[in-house]
Formats: C-alpha cells, structure tokens, sequence
C-alpha cells in the first residue's frame, strides 16, 4: 500500500470537446468524469506484512550423512542452546578416528628411527636381501632365456614340421584324386565312347582320402599357431618376471644405500611434514565423529522433525527446523521504494493483524533492508518490526496491516 500525503484538490472537473462536424455544426459538450478525493496518511506509512521468528534455521545432516541413531526431541519442544537435538550413527567415525590414531602412531615411529639413524645390523639385514633381490634376477633371466631361446623354439619348430608333412601328403591325396577323375575316349566300330575307368569306387575312396588330408592339414596348422600362442605367453610372463625382480633389486640396493649414507635433513624433513599429515588427519577424523551428535544452536522452539531413529539421513538433508516462537517480529512485503525513505529505525509502528483485527500490536522499527526486493512489479525494502507485546494467538506467518509513524 502507498501513503498518500495532504488533500487533492477535488471537485467536478468540466470539460467540452468540439468537433467539427462538414457543416460546421458542433456536436454536444461531454462533461469529464468526477476524480474521486485521496485520503490523507496522516503523515503515516502503511504497508503490508507478515508475522515471522526474530531467528530461525534449518538444521542439516552432515556432508557425509549416515543413518539416524536417536531423535532426541520432537515438534514443539523447546531447547535451550548446546541441547541434543539428533544423534547419528557413530560406527564408520569411531573406525576413521583409530585408524587415524594408528596412522600417526607409525608416522611418530617412523620420525624416531630417522632422528636415532639406522643399527648396524639392519645395514646387515639389508645386505641379505639385497643379495637375495640379485639371486632371483639370475634366475629370472636364466628362465627367460630357456623360454626364449629353447624349449618354446623347438615345440614350434615339431609344429612346422608336422604342417609341412601334412602339406605333402594333401597334395599327394590331391593328385591321386585327380587321376581317379580320368576319362579315355576311343573308337570303336566306327562310333567314338568313352570311359572313365577309376569312376565309382575308387574316386569314393580317393575323395575320401583327400578330405581327410585336409583336415589332417588344418589341424597341423591350427596345432601350430597355439604353440606359437603358448611361446610368446611363455615369453612375456618370462620378461615381466625378471622385470619385477630387477625392481625389487633396485629398491633393496636404494635402501641399502640410504641406511649406509645415514639420515640426510631432507628425509627428516619428510618423516615429521608426515607426522603433521597424520596429525590433521586425526583432528579431522575426531571433528567428524563429535560433529555426529548434532545440537540446537540456540534457545528456540522445534517446529518440524523430518527424520526418525534408523532413517538414513542423505548428506545436507533437513532434520530439524527450530524457530523462536517466543520472540515474534512483523516484516514488511511490499513497502515501496517512495515510501523507505520516510523510515528510520525506531519509529513507532501499530501492527493490525488480519487474523486479529480488534487487537492491533505496538512496535518499533528495528531494521531496514539495505538491499531491494522485487514484489508484483514493484521496488520494496523488507523493514523488520520488533513488538513491545504479544497476543497468545500470534503465529508464523499470520499477515498484518502495517502502519509505520513518521518521525
């Protein structure tokens, strides 16, 4: 609503248009309509508003969610600040935190053995299995050279043999197939005939033999490339043994130098930057186990519970919304930007509520909006009403006529 400011100068406006006419003639007068008077604000702004808690929030599962243990209050309870409110299951955060705990009690060891330098007799320990690390690269090596170059060689080189045979032999079948295949013509009375002598049993026979060449053949063939297969499976697992040996040489023969060369400051730089890592990595794994009892933040009503015992909460999921019902205020919705600028913080307001209309509410004007609102079109400013008193029906979100005093 807008506030209108002293009288308009009313009355009956009178008004003639001519028009005219192809003959000169003028048409008749038309009086203009009556402007209806404005009432005066008196030096008031009024505007309309809504009934809200001076403080409210939404309280959230955690980032990582997890199942609801216990819901330790329910809707219109009151808690105080620091109350219970939900607890969360607390099995996957007690195991992150001993873990954690585990975690920096190697990380402590493992900064004493840098400061105190390396015994003797793990020099001689390292030795062992350095010499151990170069034994089995020998036999690594020697195990891929048998596989390389004999047993896989001459499995294949039987299997190239045995395609050759049979090569042979299905040509041998062909072309005893092919003379059985033979006709002969000749005269014979003075009419020429023909016969095929081998036709019929003997072609079958031959036929049959071929055939069978060839699939003795196929098989050679096929009994050679699975040797071959198998020779270069042998092969590779061969290379990939003995490169795994050589690394595991490598890393006794880098350890061995380390522990003989002492605890240079760079390595002990390292052990204590990973104490420090598994330092904070146990305050966050106790953060999060304590944020898994979650409490009201401060003294409110509970308006709405979301969640029962045994639910899984998803991560950021609302449980419970707590407001101050004991602490109402009145905000404006649609206070236009013409009229802010008559508001300071203190006026005096009276507060009509539509659900109460025979009991208006005094109050103050306890804050101003910095930033603007878009309401219907309009540029408004919230302004925020403290009340000097409440009315034991007054709820959230009950409407209100808002008459703001100037001054």
């Amino acid at each position: 609503m807008r506030k209108w400011r002293g009288w308009l100068k009313g009355g009956l406006v009178a008004g003639m248009l001519l028009v005219a006419g192809c003959n000169g003639e003028a048409t008749a007068t038309v009086p203009a309509e009556d402007v209806p008077p404005v009432l005066d604000g008196g030096g008031a702004v009024v505007a309309e508003g809504v009934v809200q808690p001076a403080r409210w929030t939404e309280i959230h599962a955690p980032s990582d969610g997890g199942r609801v243990a216990e819901v330790a209050v329910a809707e219109g309870h009151a808690v105080s600040a620091g109350e219970v409110l939900v607890r969360m299951d607390t099995s996957d955060a007690e195991l992150a935190v001993e873990q954690a705990e585990a975690a920096l009690a190697r990380a402590q060891a493992a900064l004493q053995q840098v400061a105190a330098g390396t015994r003797p007799e793990e020099i001689v320990v390292s030795e062992a299995r350095l010499a151990a690390a170069r034994g089995a690269v020998a036999e690594a090596e020697a195990r891929r050279d048998r596989v390389s170059g004999g047993d896989s060689w001459a499995d294949i080189a039987d299997a190239q043999a045995a395609v050759a045979a049979a090569e042979a032999e299905e040509k041998q079948a062909f072309y005893l197939h092919e003379r059985t295949m033979e006709c002969f013509t000749f005269k014979w009375g003075g009419e020429e005939h023909t016969i095929c002598p081998a036709l019929g049993r003997p072609e079958e026979g031959a036929r049959h033999a071929w055939h069978a060449s060839r699939d003795s053949l196929e098989a050679a063939r096929a009994q050679l490339r699975a040797t071959q297969n198998q020779a270069g499976t042998r092969e590779r697992d061969a290379d990939a043994g003995l490169a795994a040996a050589e690394a595991q040489a490598r890393a006794a023969q880098a350890k061995l130098d380390l522990q003989r060369a002492g605890s240079p400051p760079e390595r002990f730089a390292g052990a204590e930057a990973e104490v420090r890592r598994a330092e904070a990595s146990l305050e966050a794994a106790r953060a999060t186990l304590a944020n898994r009892s979650i409490y009201a933040p401060f003294e409110a009503t509970v308006v709405e519970v979301t969640v029962d015992a045994g639910d899984t909460a998803a991560p950021g999921q609302i449980l419970v919304v707590l407001a101050t019902l004991h602490r109402l205020q009145v905000q404006t919705t649609d206070l236009i930007e013409l009229d802010v600028v008559e508001v300071a913080v203190g006026n005096r307001v009276t507060v009509t509520l539509d659900a109460l209309p025979d009991e208006p509410l005094t109050g103050q004007v306890m804050r101003i909006e910095e930033q603007s609102e878009d309401y219907r079109g309009d540029v408004t400013y919230p302004v925020t009403v403290e009340l000097l008193r409440h009315l034991p029906g007054l709820r959230w979100g009950m409407t209100a006529l808002v008459q703001i005093d100037e001054g």
